[in-house]
């Protein structure tokens, strides 16, 4: 479903601030796969995101989704593809439109636009049911304006529009990490539900350790924009954070440095 050959990026090529920030990334994602991401900071996790979207274009290499060579295209050409939320929960969404505007747009990705404009009876049944499983009672406040909602409230509901129309691939980029502890855990659930329901092909970044081993089926570490770990099934259901260290200093070399990633790891080893 993605396939990541030999990607490269460098930013500011030429210039006194030269960097790269992928060194060559080789990933494939089969159908259903659901894989985590961790790494320090600058290890090319959100790059990679990008580098899927076409938020810009990559140096070297080739990016495919569904089979589908799309390394030259636009983000907004790959939007049709592609499902993302972001770590703000104020991107993904319009704050001043309702809810079921919210909604009414994203069931209209990639599709044709014309002067017409309205809310059929029979998608706002729709909205409404999706919005009931959540368990958040925005089944009741659809025509209220997103901007009056809660960061764990316009998370769902990005999480609802990043995923109404089924995505190749769906892109969660630390989407939990600006919610207080308990409605993160509500919100990973319920990305747990839309993913298996919809057998979504998914990458997660997340800075908790835990989460990447309890969540998806595969986990993949990042480091100086590079993978350099790379486990799934019944081998990543068995990690714990210490081993997830220990291999982190394998791999790189080095220990660790990332104060959020240790400290919600500690304590749960």
């Amino acid at each position: 479903m993605l396939e990541l050959h030999n990607v490269k990026k460098v930013f500011n090529k030429g210039s006194i601030n030269e960097k790269p920030v992928l060194n060559g990334i080789d990933l494939i994602l089969e159908e259903g796969d659901y894989v985590t991401v961790i790494g320090g900071n600058g290890a090319g996790k959100s790059t990679t995101l990008n580098a899927i979207a076409g938020v810009w274009p990559i140096d070297e290499g080739a990016v495919l989704i569904n089979g589908q060579n799309v390394t030259g295209l636009s983000e907004h050409r790959r939007a049709k593809y592609i499902g993302r939320v972001f770590q703000d929960p104020r991107l993904g969404s319009a704050l001043a439109m309702e809810i079921q505007e919210n909604l009414a747009l994203a069931a209209r990705r990639g599709a044709v636009r014309g002067l017409r404009w309205g809310i059929t009876k029979r998608e706002k049944e729709e909205y409404r049911e999706k919005l009931r499983s959540f368990d958040l009672g925005l089944e009741n406040r659809m025509s209220d304006k997103v901007g009056l909602l809660s960061g764990g409230q316009r998370q769902a509901l990005t999480l609802l529009m990043a995923t109404l129309k089924k995505p190749d691939i769906l892109l969660l980029d630390e989407h939990t990490a600006a919610l207080d502890p308990k409605t993160a855990a509500k919100v990973l659930e319920l990305t747990d539900k839309i993913i298996a329901e919809n057998n979504l092909t998914t990458l997660m970044i997340t800075h908790n350790m835990n989460d990447a081993i309890k969540h998806g089926n595969r986990l993949i570490m990042m480091n100086d924009g590079k993978i350099i770990f790379d486990v799934k099934g019944e081998e990543k259901s068995k990690l714990t954070v210490n081993d997830l260290l220990k291999k982190f200093e394998q791999a790189s070399g080095t220990k660790l440095n990332n104060d959020r990633m240790l400290l919600a790891g500690a304590g749960n080893e």
